[in-house]
């Protein structure tokens, strides 16, 4: 798989023998959102593409004032890759953004980020790359329902996979009865593992627009999936999250149902992970291999997990970015917050994967979760690790024990640290503990995120009563 096109003369030329009417120019907001502007094919040539498509930044959220609104777009035609869902024949380009104020890339574009964090790497001397495989989990249901207004707010999702389901009526007239079951789902073969020719059609789409994939299997919860696909460098393991979630979700979409990528729909069964697997290379070598040591772990691989771990209260900002993302980060679920490493445990937040050789040895950070912006959170991950590297931090660790059945007492005996249990406490820690993002985020970048974040999840949130709440406390 890999590159459709390698130069702007490349990109036309594909262009033509694949008869392309529409070019797609997307580009990710801080929330990790995809937009996009689209151009016919005929109005777009070589001196455009390279200086930049004008759109108005003003429209998207926490980025620029209205009287500051004209911004590029600046187009990386090496990402280029023919839209698999379109009527017409239509060609998507990844897009930088670039800040026609201050004449640089724009500070707020998450790309932009990224790829400064990549240039910070190189100029510490540790590495020359970095890669990252993320590992995004999904829902697929059937239907949806939300309602949110002044005195009534509820959701309903619904599955035929799901238990809820036992008693239900269908068309057909038939009820299967073969369903996972709550934390059931994990590897189940057919019929109870219903999404298997909807998973293969997302493979085979994915394949189509240069994404490798491999591992495909049923999830532990119900109605829940997981497509691996192959790691990348930084840049191009994010642009590969955002063509995974597209994928996911019209191909879902066009099967009448709807995909979800939330942390936490189904209270009391496992929720959505972005377990993020992560080395640092120099020259060709993978700099977190030294054989006989602790899972192979090298003493830079040891305190770059020292420095996630150490700043993860605020990594979480960007990693778990929605109040969601703390109703999945509670033991017992798959999704650790007890903030040491071990080798295999799935329940350390840092997990140094089984069978690690010069090629493969890596660190395994299992509390994101896929409402992060996949650049954001791969760079704010790469920062603390390199923080890690050059203050020689040594992380808690290591421990091979379940985690998960110690109690609360018992973890702060043994002096291990926890994520912070909502978004309002790593939005705090961002504020207060980010000297470590300095290198590559700005001031005014980071202080527009903490308020975005603040002004539409945390306040939000917080001042809505819940379902649990009038049962809980209606009748006091």
């Amino acid at each position: 798989m890999g590159k459709f096109v390698n130069s702007i003369e490349e990109f036309f030329k594909y262009c033509k023998e694949n008869e392309v009417e529409f070019v797609d120019f997307r580009f990710t907001d801080i929330k990790g959102i995809w937009h996009h502007l689209t151009y016919t094919l005929h109005a777009i040539d070589k001196e455009i593409v390279k200086k930049g498509i004008p759109f108005d930044g003003s429209s998207i959220d926490a980025w620029q004032p209205i009287n500051k609104s004209d911004m590029l777009l600046k187009p990386e035609v090496e990402s280029a890759f023919l839209d698999p869902f379109t009527a017409d024949p239509t060609i998507i380009v990844i897009c930088d953004v670039y800040d026609i104020y201050k004449n640089k890339m724009y500070e707020k574009c998450p790309r932009s980020i990224a790829k400064k964090t990549l240039t910070y790497l190189n100029d510490t001397g540790f590495g020359d790359e970095a890669y990252f495989g993320p590992e995004n989990e999904f829902f697929v249901f059937d239907d949806v329902k939300i309602k949110d207004n002044i005195n009534c707010s509820f959701y309903k999702v619904e599955s035929e996979e799901g238990e809820w389901s036992d008693d239900s009526s269908y068309s057909d007239g038939f009820n299967t009865g073969y369903r996972p079951r709550t934390k059931g789902g994990y590897l189940p073969c057919q019929p109870t593992d219903s999404m298997v020719d909807l998973r293969a059609e997302m493979v085979q789409v994915m394949e189509q627009i240069g994404l490798e994939t491999f591992v495909v299997h049923h999830e532990v919860a119900q109605a829940q999936g997981e497509i691996g696909i192959k790691f990348g460098t930084l840049v191009e393991a994010a642009d590969n999250v955002q063509k995974y979630k597209y994928v996911v979700k019209m191909v879902a979409h066009l099967n009448g149902k709807t995909a979800t990528f939330m942390p936490k729909p189904l209270y009391g069964d496992n929720g959505n992970g972005m377990h993020v697997h992560m080395s640092i290379w120099k020259e060709g070598k993978n700099m977190f291999y030294k054989k006989g040591e602790y899972g192979n772990l090298s003493d830079m691989a040891r305190y770059y997990i020292g420095g996630i771990l150490k700043h993860a209260r605020t990594v979480a900002a960007f990693t778990n970015p929605s109040t969601n993302s703390y109703k999945r980060l509670i033991p017992g679920f798959e999704a650790p917050s007890i903030l040491t490493y071990s080798s295999q445990n799935r329940s350390a937040s840092c997990r140094i994967p089984y069978g690690g050789d010069e090629k493969s040895t890596r660190a395994e950070i299992r509390f994101p979760d896929s409402t992060a912006c996949p650049y954001l959170a791969f760079a704010t991950l790469l920062l603390a690790g390199l923080d890690g590297v050059k203050n020689k931090i040594e992380p808690i660790g290591p421990m091979d024990e379940d985690l998960f059945v110690m109690t609360l007492e018992e973890i702060r005996e043994k002096g291990i640290r926890q994520m912070p249990h909502t978004l309002r406490g790593s939005l705090e820690s961002l504020i207060r503990y980010n000297d470590f993002l300095k290198p590559v985020m700005t001031d005014e970048f980071i202080k527009i995120y903490q308020n975005y974040k603040f002004k539409t999840q945390v306040l939000p949130d917080e001042s809505r009563p819940t379902a649990f709440e009038f049962k809980s406390t209606y009748s006091c």
